[in-house]
């Protein structure tokens, strides 16, 4: 199954709102993982203060807020089977 990999921090408003909103356009078509960057240092140095971040098979889709129209063309592309 394909990944949105989410990257954030514990208590951070934005990031649950992401998350929630992620979830709700994927609908079950992918996983989304959510990784708290605060538990791995290169994590942390990464994304700090960028989170949240969304990732689809190593390409960066969004940072801060979802971009919806990115996150469509990645389930498009995997109704596509690419």
């Amino acid at each position: 199954m394909a990944v949105f990999d989410v990257y954030s921090r514990q208590g951070c408003h934005l990031c649950e709102v992401l998350v929630e909103q992620l979830l709700e356009l994927v609908n079950r078509r992918a996983e989304v993982r959510v990784h708290d960057i605060d538990s791995r240092d290169d994590w942390r140095r990464t994304y700090d203060v960028r989170v949240p971040v969304v990732e689809f098979d190593g390409e960066l889709l969004c940072e801060f807020k979802l971009d919806s129209d990115a996150v469509s063309r990645a389930l498009a592309r995997l109704a596509d089977g690419e």
